[in-house]
């Protein structure tokens, strides 16, 4: 098994690059082919712009593409001895049919158990975006526990519109950080491997919204 860290951070390449304001607008220029449409008040008081897509983020499309292609295989073949994908099985099982604030809060407590363990170590890497399945065997860092959340509530039903990896810089820590942001009628819950509860989004305040991610496109966040 990988040696493990117990660090809260999360310091990626690609976070560095996109820190800040002026990060961002470098990451939405470097796309003119994200056409942008009517900006909207979005999560951390920020103001969001919807942008068609997803080229720019090849790391998050083939996390997602490798994630499916595993769920397929399981769900076609079931799940055998050493499968890492048999508690997290156990667990959609259990929470399936559930109210939807126990969902988030049972994907949340389920997930928040595994080991922060740095790419360094895993992949001899900086910067390695995994599927559940690599994370479920090796753990992973900040933006693989939201992965893993946001493809553990789409198992149990929940639409991908709802749901958005959300790239932040931690105002307090000074390091870019990812999170699971649920966004419905009623407000927009975060996920978070440093925080324990599902918290409404307008209860943090030392998060700077950077960019998001869902299966179709993507976000930029500027300061409202």
């Amino acid at each position: 098994m990988a040696a493990m860290v117990a660090s809260p951070l999360c310091r990626r390449a690609l976070l560095r690059q996109c820190a800040g304001a002026a990060g961002a607008a470098a990451l939405a220029a470097a796309w003119p082919g994200g056409r942008a449409r009517a900006q909207a008040p979005g999560i951390f008081a920020s103001v969001e712009v919807p942008k068609d897509g997803l080229a720019p983020f090849p790391k998050w499309t083939e996390a997602l593409g490798k994630a499916f292609a595993e769920i397929g295989k399981v769900q076609q073949d079931g799940c055998g001895d050493g499968c890492s994908y048999s508690s997290w099985g156990q667990m959609v099982a259990n929470l399936r049919g559930k109210p939807l604030p126990e969902q988030l809060q049972g994907v949340n407590d389920f997930l928040n158990q595994a080991p922060y363990v740095v790419d360094q170590m895993n992949y001899g890497i900086e910067d390695y975006w995994s599927s559940p399945g690599e994370f479920f065997s090796k753990f992973g860092d900040c933006e693989d526990y939201a992965i893993a959340k946001f493809l553990t509530l789409r198992a149990l039903g929940v639409p991908a519109a709802n749901l958005r990896v959300v790239v932040v810089q931690d105002l307090n820590l000074k390091v870019g950080h990812a999170i699971l942001a649920v966004y419905l009628s009623a407000g927009t819950l975060v996920l978070d491997n440093q925080i324990k509860p599902v918290v409404r989004a307008e209860t943090v305040h030392h998060y700077q919204p950077l960019f998001s991610l869902s299966e179709t496109g993507w976000w930029l966040h500027r300061a409202a």
